[in-house]
């Protein structure tokens, strides 16, 4: 984009611009790189629970789920998995050196309590809580009725 001016006019104000310009990016890296808090995400379904930590933009820093702690089969489906699976990820964001966190739990499976217990009794200070799990207002519409 530069590289066109530049040449006509090769003005040192332009080279100051542009070297400002990429100050300013380097700022707003920094101030992403020093932001302490971050997102949980607890998705229990019957089969598997996954755990995502993100940045406050969504950006994904560390996951973990049932199977790749080490589970398999039906026990991806246990209390103890999805317990394993938190521990994981808060061992995880301790290393990148968040220390607050914003949780939403999302579905009904049965390692929805035991994965909050575990991100509770772990290092990290839960802020906000949250349930987003999704419900239905009215549903599908029904089959028509049968006639006998």
């Amino acid at each position: 984009m530069f590289t066109a001016i530049e040449k006509k006019n090769k003005s040192p104000f332009l080279s100051m611009q542009k070297q400002k310009r990429t100050e300013k990016l380097k700022g707003k890296a920094q101030r992403k790189a020093q932001s302490k808090k971050s997102i949980v995400y607890v998705q229990a379904s019957f089969n598997n629970t996954i755990i995502s930590l993100t940045d406050e933009y969504g950006k994904v820093l560390a996951w973990a789920s049932a199977g790749s702690v080490g589970f398999k089969g039906a026990r991806k489906s246990t209390p103890f998995a999805a317990q394993m699976t938190a521990e994981h990820v808060c061992r995880k964001s301790v290393e990148k050196g968040f220390g607050q966190v914003d949780v939403f739990l999302k579905g009904a499976g049965s390692g929805r309590e035991t994965a909050l217990r575990a991100l509770q009794a772990s290092e990290l200070q839960i802020l906000s809580l949250s349930d987003i799990t999704p419900l239905p207002h009215n549903g599908c519409r029904p089959s028509k009725k049968r006639r006998l």
